[in-house]
This record gives structure tokens, C-alpha cells and sequence, in this order.
């Protein structure tokens, strides 16, 4: 299991310390390491975490300050040299609390508490994600068309309308692929062109700018494609789906 992580702290030698205990762990990966803890707040707009090792005493804005108006909050470790701060941190539900200097030792117990609430957390979403349905209904003509999501294979766009590529039949339904893609659970389905969303199970092979899936073979009509493109703007996109599914 991998967890991201950044480091808000304004001393360089706090903060050098603090990225060579990291480099010791495989399963941390350190993101982005800020001296400024408005710096650290303008990419945690944007960008998200697991993990949030921030001093407490830091000129502009504190590190408890910064825990204050997070717009989402990763697992906070706190580390300071005054000990006075220990009460206010816990009381914001703060990870764990470090004194400095941070010795390896202290600090991999701090880690693995993290990571053991990172597990559970992740489980939780997983079971979360697979609750959701099983189904969905799409209007083929004149009626109501039930299609299992497990049967999906990908769904093709073209301008007001889409093809609906499942195991044994495509299906034509008037609507756009953006608001057909609302429907679409995200742990199942990824979009990876303007034109393209194919079912995570469905993909055999990656192959530089494209995905190979499983072969579909229909009786008549427009046949199946067998590699489907990733364009640029779904790329990163696709690539992090990929790595969250493998992990």
C-alpha cells in the first residue's frame, strides 16, 4: 500500500530530517515538501494526500491554524519543540504529535499508526464503492432497457448520442457521453478519450496510447472495437485510476 504524503515546515534542517526519514519508508511517498504553510494550503486546494506532516511554529499562518481551515483533511502529524502544544492538537483530532528533534524511531511509530487508519479507511471506501447499483436503465427507441454495469465493455460517444457496448448486444440511446458518464460508478468505469469510457474489467492490455479489451463478436451490425485510444486530457487521469486499482 501507498500513501502520499507533504511536509510543512519552515526549517531546513527540520525539514531535510524529516525527507530522508521518508526515503527510508517504500510505501511513503513524499509529494511535495513546503518551507511556506500558505503554499502547502494553495496545493491542498488541488491536490490531495493522505498524509500532512506540518510544524507547528511557523511564521504567516501556524501549523494548527493551517489544520483549522483545510478545505479536506488528510491524517495530521504534528511536530514542534514546545510541548505545551501537545493538548490543542489532539483535541483536533491530530494523528500524532512529535517532538523535536524527531528521532527515525519515533517517527516510524507515527507512520504506522497512520498507516494502519489509512487501511481502514480505504476499506471502508472500497465497501462503500461496491454498495453502490448494479444497474441501470437507458432508453433504446421507445422503451426502458435494463443493462447490468458488469456487462458493460465501453461506451462509445458520438455527438447527442451513444453506443453502448456490452457482452452480447450494442445499445443506441439518445444522450451525451458526459451525462451518461455521471451514472457510472468511478471505481468501474474510466474515461480515457472525448469519446471513449471503458469498464476497468473489461481492459486486457495497456499499450502506450491505447487499451486493448475483450474481444466482442455480434452477429450484425457496427462491430466492436478491439483498441480504444487515451488522448492526452484523460491520460494522468486514467494512469492514477490504473495505479488506485492495482494497489
Amino acid at each position: 500500500m501507498k500513501m502520499r504524503c507533504i511536509i510543512v515546515e519552515d526549517e531546513p534542517l527540520a525539514r531535510n530530517l524529516l525527507e530522508q526519514y521518508i526515503q527510508k519508508l517504500p510505501y511513503l511517498e513524499l509529494v511535495k515538501s513546503f518551507a511556506n504553510p500558505l503554499e502547502a494550503l494553495d496545493f491542498l486546494h488541488t491536490n490531495t494526500v493522505d498524509i500532512l506532516i506540518s510544524d507547528i511554529q511557523m511564521p504567516e499562518l501556524t501549523g494548527i491554524g493551517l489544520l483549522k481551515i483545510l478545505p479536506a483533511k488528510p491524517l495530521i502529524i504534528l511536530t514542534t519543540a514546545y510541548p505545551e502544544f501537545a493538548l490543542e492538537g489532539y483535541e483536533l483530532d491530530v494523528m500524532d504529535y512529535l517532538l523535536k528533534p524527531v528521532t527515525f524511531e519515533r517517527f516510524l511509530q507515527a507512520i504506522e499508526k497512520a498507516k494502519s487508519r489509512v487501511q481502514t479507511l480505504r476499506q471502508a471506501s472500497t465497501q462503500e464503492e461496491n454498495a453502490v447499483r448494479s444497474f441501470i436503465f437507458v432508453k433504446d427507441r421507445t422503451k426502458l432497457v435494463k443493462v447490468k454495469l458488469e456487462d458493460i465493455i465501453y461506451i462509445e460517444g458520438l455527438k447527442d448520442y451513444i453506443i453502448i457496448y456490452t457482452k452480447d448486444k450494442r445499445i443506441v440511446t439518445l444522450q451525451t457521453l458526459k451525462s451518461f458518464e455521471t451514472q457510472l460508478p468511478a471505481n468501474q468505469f474510466i474515461r480515457i478519450h472525448n469519446s471513449y469510457i471503458v469498464s476497468f474489467d473489461a481492459i486486457d492490455a495497456i499499450d502506450k496510447d491505447r487499451v486493448q479489451i475483450v474481444p466482442i463478436t455480434y452477429p450484425t451490425g457496427t462491430p466492436a472495437k478491439t483498441f480504444l485510444p487515451i488522448s492526452d486530457t484523460y491520460r494522468k487521469a486514467f494512469k492514477e485510476f490504473i495505479e488506485k486499482k492495482s494497489n
